[in-house]
């Protein structure tokens, strides 16, 4: 659906452990890194990296408002360890691992904000429910 998606941040560097710390579980390393920006994306990957974080200017804050970002992931341990590296890297909680029956019996995710914010999510799809 998309081709790549970056958002703005305060602080790069926190930023970016928060990010490194959150995508790892989710098989997704740090592609490159600037003065402005730091990139995500699979091991490997060669062409525009799928998600970046971008330094705002100082004049300027983060749209977060109806920000809402889910990354997939592999499984419920994925899931798990994605929420505990969020808060433990500066996130805050903003829904436990879980299935979600009011989305569909197979839906396991949780949630958090990041350091300026934004919604995060990481989901794993389950057909049945389990």
């Amino acid at each position: 659906m998309f081709d790549h998606l970056s958002i703005g941040v305060t602080d790069l560097e926190r930023s970016g452990r928060f990010y490194d710390a959150v995508l790892a579980p989710l098989g997704f390393v740090r592609l490159s890194a600037g003065a402005r920006h730091v990139c995500y994306g699979p091991p490997g990957h060669a062409t525009e990296p799928p998600f970046a974080i971008l330094q705002v200017r100082s004049d300027q804050s983060p749209r977060t408002a109806d920000f809402h970002l889910a990354f997939a992931a592999a499984d419920r341990e994925a899931v798990q360890r994605f929420h505990a590296a969020a808060v433990a890297s500066g996130g805050t909680d903003d829904g436990p691992p879980g299935v979600r029956e009011h989305y569909n019996p197979g839906y396991y995710a949780a949630f958090v904000r990041d350091p300026d914010g934004h919604r995060v999510e990481a989901v794993r799809h389950e057909r049945g429910g389990g």
